[in-house]
């Protein structure tokens, strides 16, 4: 598997929206690689059942339930992280949340808010606590999930979009600040993926899903383990000399 290329024996993940989707893949393929994981999420049941895939595979992995959109929460969580495993190497900060496709004037201002609590906040507050548990220890990889809508405008997925390009904007000035402390700071942007979130975002029709997959230039949606290898390379040695960068992998949607 494509995991075999890195050995991060010894190393931490901390994985947050870890119960499903793209963040259940980086969580197996953080432990095949050698890492012990924090399951991080807003469902208990969705995290166990990460946990138990994780140690199926011989890995080693917590599951800690946070709302990254609750500082305190997410300050617990990865407090929890350092106790249990003794650092903090990586973090995929990945959890979010999809916007009901509407015109611009038809959102509310709780909708507003909600994206960018989770979408945009989530990654503040957990670059935050993180980015203090890396200088202790001198260094460190993070990786922030984008999307397509970090890279252009959608029709009916503004408040997304807002909070999507966000999350590279602030991923960009925090690169810049801690480049010289070796923390590296990156952006990784999934075009469809096959996703619960997908699933929703689609309807979970037939229909739904030829309407996004016709979007795609490759004929296919991704599959979450090709974006869960894109984070593992940023997190290795081959990549020491990117940081700052919004890495697109969307199958040339927004090429």
């Amino acid at each position: 598997m494509m995991t075999a290329k890195f050995n991060y024996g010894g190393k931490v993940a901390f994985i947050t929206g870890a119960g499903t989707g793209i963040g259940r893949a980086a969580a197996l393929a953080f432990a095949r690689a050698g890492a012990n994981v924090a399951i991080v999420g807003l469902n208990d049941d969705s995290n166990k059942e990460t946990l138990k895939l994780v140690e199926a595979a011989n890995g080693r992995a917590i599951a800690l339930l946070a709302d990254v959109a609750n500082e305190t929460e997410v300050e617990a969580a990865i407090n929890r992280t350092v106790e249990i495993f003794g650092r903090l190497d990586f973090a995929f900060n990945n959890a979010g949340v999809e916007q009901p496709g509407m015109l611009f004037g038809e959102l509310d201002n709780d909708e507003w808010r909600r994206q960018i609590a989770v979408n945009l906040g989530g990654v503040y507050f957990c670059m935050k606590h993180q980015i203090g548990q890396m200088l202790k220890q001198g260094g460190g990889v993070i990786i922030n999930t984008g999307s397509g809508a970090a890279a252009k405008g959608f029709p009916r997925q503004a408040t997304y979009c807002a909070a999507k390009f966000g999350v590279v904007g602030l991923s960009k000035g925090v690169a810049l600040d801690y480049a010289d402390r070796n923390i590296r700071v990156n952006v990784v942007s999934p075009g469809i993926i096959a996703t619960p979130m997908m699933d929703r975002f689609s309807g979970g029709t037939e229909e739904g899903r030829r309407k996004v997959i016709a979007q795609e230039p490759i004929g296919r949606m991704g599959r979450p383990e090709e974006i869960a290898g894109t984070v593992l390379w940023l997190c290795s040695d081959v990549a020491a000399f990117t940081t700052g960068a919004n890495i697109i992998v969307d199958g040339g949607q927004t090429t």
